[in-house]
C-alpha cells in the first residue's frame, strides 16, 4: 500500500474470541492503514497493542455513525487507506458500518473486505441444522410481545433461522420460541472460540431444564439456531388435528393458542392449524 493512487476503506474482521483466528492479512492491513475506525477505539486499541500495531484511532458506533461519512469520505478522497472494525467479527454483522459503507458506494469510493471471524457462520458449520438456505435476524426485540411476533411472522419457513442473543435474555428467548414455534429443534452455540465455548442441542424446552440445573450455561454471548418448519408434504394427521382443535375450541380455548398447541403436539405448519381452527369456529357460530 505504499503507492496511493486511490483512497480505500478496508473492511476488516476481527476475533470473536480466540486470537489466533486472525489473518495475516487482516494484521497487514491494520499496520499498514492511515487509520481505523473502530467500534470502540479502547477495545481495538487492546487488539492493536497485542499485535504489536501503532495506528491512530477513530471511534465510529450506532450513536456517531452518520457524523463520521463525511470525515472519513473526505479522507479517502485525499488518497488515505482507512480500515474499518467492530469489537469482534465482521462489521455490519449487527454491528455498526452500514451507513457508512453505503454512503461511501454510492460516492464511488473503494470498500474492500478483509473476511474472517463471523459468529453466525462459525456456529452454523457445526451445528448440524441445514445450511443451504437460512435467515439471518439478528437480534430479537426486547420486549417478549414483539419478539413473540417476530417469531411467528417467520412460523411457517422451512430454512433454519438464526438469532444473536445475550445472556440476560436467553430463557426468555427460549420460552418464547415454546410458546410460538413448539418442540422445534433448538442449537446454541455459547461463547465461540472462546475457554467455555459449548453447544447445546435439543429442544427450547430441554435447554430451559439444562439452564436450570447449570447456570453456568446462561453465561456469554448466544448463537441461537432453529430448525425450520417442516416441509409442506410433511404428512399429517389431518383428522387428529380436527378433532383435538375442535375440543380445544369448545372448552373456550383461543383460536390462535389451540393452532399453536396443535402445531407444538402433532407437528405441520401452524398456519394450516389456524385457517382448519378458524373454520371450525365459524363452523360453530353460523352468522345469523
Amino acid at each position: 500500500m505504499s503507492e496511493r493512487k486511490e483512497g480505500v476503506l478496508y473492511v476488516v474482521a476481527t476475533p470473536i474470541g480466540n486470537l489466533e483466528d486472525l489473518s495475516a492479512r487482516a494484521v497487514r492491513t491494520l499496520a499498514e492503514v492511515d487509520a481505523i475506525a473502530a467500534e470502540d477505539t479502547r477495545h481495538t486499541q487492546r487488539l492493536l497493542k497485542h499485535l504489536g500495531i501503532e495506528r491512530p484511532l477513530l471511534s465510529l458506533h450506532e450513536h456517531n455513525e452518520s457524523g463520521r461519512v463525511q470525515q472519513l469520505q473526505a479522507r479517502l478522497l485525499a488518497g488515505e487507506q482507512l480500515a474499518l472494525v467492530s469489537d469482534a467479527g465482521t462489521p455490519l454483522i449487527s454491528d455498526p458500518g452500514f451507513l457508512l459503507v453505503r454512503e461511501l458506494r454510492s460516492a464511488g469510493c473503494r470498500v474492500v473486505p478483509i473476511p474472517g471471524p463471523c459468529a453466525l457462520i462459525a456456529a452454523l458449520s457445526v451445528a448440524g441444522l441445514p445450511t443451504d438456505r437460512f435467515t439471518f435476524e439478528g437480534f430479537l426485540p426486547a420486549k417478549s410481545a414483539a419478539r413473540q411476533r417476530q417469531l411467528e411472522a417467520g412460523a411457517d419457513r422451512e430454512e433454519t433461522r438464526v438469532f444473536y442473543e445475550s445472556p440476560h435474555r436467553i430463557r426468555d428467548l427460549l420460552a418464547d420460541v415454546v410458546t410460538t414455534l413448539g418442540e422445534r429443534r433448538v442449537v446454541l452455540a455459547r461463547e465461540l472460540t472462546k475457554t467455555f465455548e459449548t453447544l447445546l442441542d435439543g429442544s427450547a424446552n430441554s435447554l430451559l431444564e439444562t439452564m436450570a440445573d447449570d447456570s453456568q450455561q446462561t453465561r456469554g454471548e448466544f448463537v441461537v439456531m432453529v430448525a425450520g418448519a417442516p416441509a409442506a408434504d410433511t404428512a399429517v394427521d389431518d383428522a387428529e388435528g380436527e378433532t383435538m382443535l375442535a375440543a380445544m375450541l369448545t372448552e373456550g380455548v383461543g383460536v390462535k393458542s389451540a393452532a399453536a398447541v396443535t402445531t407444538r403436539l402433532l407437528g405441520g405448519r401452524r398456519k394450516q392449524w389456524y385457517q382448519l381452527a378458524l373454520a371450525l369456529k365459524e363452523r360453530e357460530s353460523p352468522a345469523e
